[in-house]
């Protein structure tokens, strides 16, 4: 065995920006930028892992400092002095931290004490800082003023997958460029391109789940396919990549939603224990069950979610998750997606992951079942009667009748019957009414309001026909405002309960 073995992310590093995988917008900026020589004096690069952060720094390095050329340009050579001691790491004019270890003031002064002196060997200092947000606030501050106008020989690169743990004052000081997670048919053409350097079989199956399990990260995916080589001996097929991911095929995961959604739940528990007897990581299927959720909603007929061709099932699969849709609602995909989303936290401190997923089961199949919430507040309005209105009592039918009120109810349907709206908004949220009888009303106004107690008075005087004194106290009586008795009542309400229990930390936000 080679004792020196460099693993595939290493090996396969981008070394120049034409071998950049799935960066076009930047590749395109910054070859422009070195053309044109609009270089600038810093750099900030924000990315998930596995972007080519780091790459792209020391490819700009290169590109600064290449031997090969009378100036910067966009194509380093890669052979020369130079470049060859960037792309290794060992250039003593490329300076390489590591935020995480030198966080603090002390030394970022000593790193802007050197880039006070001219470089030695190339035209141009580079400092790349990885994980920049990792700095302390005064390793920050002591950066700022060398950022903002370095020594001509000084280019600053920074590097974080956090970019909103930088401050602005850093970020306003530097070009940013984004790097995108990487589209999974680029990768697919990466891993196939480097399985036939390797001279390594790798099928187009394997090649997919490596490349999908990458999720967007160059680095991440070639580690798995270095997993896969190293235990399968150079033959990489999809049943393998299965059983290192511990995941289940995807045709099982459909087949395992239909049943699910079939009602049957002795059948959706008699499956999940199968799956799970075969090694399946429950973490990894409830992953896969909400990645099914997602394109069968896509896939909806309700919706026409534009293109989904590049989902990840076959044409077969895609056809029986039609033949499912046909039979329910995109509200019940809807539910079961919050259910999901949901348990994911359950599930990862779950002592026994077993069992959660058992019972995640089981509540799924209760929400796809209920009716959709809609239909639960038209029953409520159509089988339960209203309860009569605590309207003001007219002391007889006559037009021109005074109104009798008694207490805050019924000066509230009064308020709103009569259209006084503001009166009615203010009186309803804010005020707690102590005591009120004849003619006498005790009150406490949460936000004090001077003029309530005149306008009220004057309606009142003008439609019961007496005179009405209000007295406000300075301490609240802790007694509950017409909006929120109304709520209360709601909350109570065993339909509207039913209801709030289907959406995660639902809450009614107004009383109509």
């Amino acid at each position: 065995m080679d004792s020196n073995y460099t693993v595939l992310a290493r090996k396969y590093r981008s070394q120049d920006f034409k071998s950049l995988i799935g960066q076009d917008v930047l590749v395109k900026t910054l070859t422009t930028a070195i053309n044109t020589g609009r270089i600038a004096h810093a750099y900030i690069f924000t990315g998930i892992r596995g972007t080519g952060k780091t790459s792209t720094a020391r490819i700009l390095a290169k590109a600064l400092n290449c031997l090969a050329s009378d100036g910067p340009t966009a194509n380093p050579c890669g052979v020369c002095e130079n470049c060859r001691a960037i792309a290794a790491g060992q250039h003593i004019d490329v300076l390489e931290i590591d935020a995480a270890s030198h966080t603090g003031v002390d030394n970022m002064r000593d790193i802007l004490d050197a880039a006070q002196y001219r470089p030695t060997n190339g035209r141009y200092k580079v400092y790349i800082i990885d994980e920049v947000h990792m700095l302390s606030i005064s390793a920050f501050n002591a950066l700022l003023k060398t950022l903002e106008e370095p020594p001509a020989h000084v280019i600053f690169i920074l590097a974080t997958t956090e970019i909103r743990k930088v401050p602005v004052t850093i970020l306003s000081r530097c070009q940013r460029f984004d790097l995108v997670r990487v589209p999974v048919e680029t990768l697919k053409q990466h891993f196939a391109w480097i399985a036939d350097q390797e001279k390594i079989e790798l099928t187009d199956g394997a090649n997919e789940l490596l490349a999908r399990a990458a999720d967007g990260s160059v680095r991440d995916g070639l580690s798995l396919l270095d997993q896969a080589i190293a235990q399968t001996a150079g033959h990489v097929d999809e049943q393998s990549v299965l059983d290192m991911l511990k995941r289940a095929d995807r045709g099982i995961v459909v087949n395992f939603m239909e049943t699910l959604l079939s009602g049957d739940t002795a059948a959706a528990l008699e499956k999940a224990d199968e799956i799970y007897n075969n090694g399946a990581d429950l973490s990894m299927l409830l992953t896969d069950m909400m990645e099914w959720t997602h394109w069968a909603t896509r896939m909806h007929p309700a919706l026409h979610a534009g293109d989904i061709t590049n989902s990840p099932y076959t044409a077969d699969q895609r056809e029986q998750i039609r033949k499912i849709n046909a039979r329910i609602s995109l509200n019940t995909l809807s539910r079961i997606w919050q259910v999901m989303v949901a348990s994911v936290p359950e599930m990862q401190a779950a002592g026994n992951q077993k069992q959660c997923f058992d019972m995640l089961i089981v509540r799924m199949m209760h929400i796809a079942n209920m009716p959709p919430v809609s239909e639960i507040l038209k029953q409520q309005n159509t089988s339960v009667p209203r309860a009569a209105p605590m309207a003001s009592a007219m002391t007889d039918v006559q037009k021109n009748a005074k109104r009798v009120i008694t207490n805050a109810s019924e000066l509230a349907n009064a308020l709103q019957e009569t259209k006084e709206i503001l009166l009615y908004s203010y009186y309803t949220s804010n005020i707690e009414i102590s005591e009120m009888s004849d003619g006498h009303i005790k009150y406490f106004d949460r936000r004090g309001d001077a003029d309530f107690a005149s306008k009220l008075s004057a309606w009142l005087d003008d439609k019961t026909g007496r005179v009405w004194t209000l007295e406000r106290i300075t301490e609240s009586p802790h007694a509950h405002t017409i909006t929120e008795q109304k709520q209360e009542e709601l909350e109570a309400d065993p339909m509207v309960a039913s209801a709030m229990s289907l959406f995660e930390n639902a809450e009614i936000v107004g009383v109509k």
